[in-house]
């Protein structure tokens, strides 16, 4: 279905339309990684969007790494400001991932060094006071939200294959941290390291008693695959959202 949405600025310019001239894109991702930091990105993009849009700019998780990697070089080369924040592991067990999505959210909007008056935000809303919306499917949606996620993906896929280096035998270069049939073998074999989310259940699992008191979080998100990971991911889809908590499912 998100495949037959069109990726355009019909979002950003009806909030032209209503006077709004700084309007910052946002989105994150790794939200359903069992390893490593959930990162976000904020931008405000000149009112011409033209060029992204013959690019090809969409949802980061339907394009190729090749076609985000020319993207993030021409949005960065565009942009009026940008920003990229990442919250990490230990913070996602500690207040739980939809919050830990959110602070990183927010930290990306107030590193901007320009001031926006209006935030189009991917299926959330923050603690913020500038003006918001909440755009469901907004990275298929809106260029500024998908450039975002182009920058955030980008960030964040580099940071992965860094890591491969640093915690080697978990495959994140290639899954990047996400519940791959692969990754949870390794998880079984040679246990977590400091940078799993030691609340996420397939992590839990491996030692269950030293976790007994953390709630339930979203396993896997099959949404923030690429498409050829999709191909290793055998998704239990039994396994999702069984015991996500209330808040959680807002957004789901």
């Amino acid at each position: 279905m998100l495949k037959l949405l069109v990726c355009s600025d019909a979002p950003e310019q009806a909030l032209r339309y209503h006077g709004f001239q700084r309007i910052a894109g946002v989105d994150e991702v790794g939200r359903g990684a069992l390893f490593g930091p959930v990162v976000a990105a904020a931008v405000i993009l000149p009112e011409c969007l033209d060029n992204l849009a013959a690019a090809g700019l969409k949802d980061s998780k339907q394009l190729l790494r090749e076609q985000r990697e020319a993207l993030d070089i021409q949005i960065r080369g565009m942009a009026l400001a940008f920003s990229i924040a990442a919250v990490d592991a230990e913070t996602i067990d500690r207040v739980n991932i939809y919050q830990a999505s959110r602070m990183a959210m927010l930290a990306a909007v107030q590193g901007l060094n320009i001031e926006p008056d209006h935030l189009l935000i991917d299926a959330m809303r923050l603690d913020h006071p500038c003006r918001q919306t909440k755009l469901i499917y907004g990275d298929a949606l809106s260029l500024s939200i998908a450039a975002a996620s182009v920058l955030a993906k980008v960030h964040r896929d580099a940071l992965m294959r860094e890591l491969d280096t640093v915690h080697p035998g978990y495959g994140l270069a290639s899954h990047k941290g996400y519940a791959t049939p692969a990754h949870r073998r390794a998880l079984a074999e040679i246990g977590p390291c400091p940078l799993h989310r030691r609340s996420f259940a397939p992590v839990r699992g491996v030692d269950p008693d030293e976790f007994d008191d953390l709630s339930a979080e979203l396993l896997f998100d099959e949404s923030d695959l690429d498409e050829a990971e999709m191909d290793e991911a055998e998704i239990d889809e039994a396994s999702l959202i069984d015991e996500a908590s209330a808040e959680e499912a807002d957004w789901a």
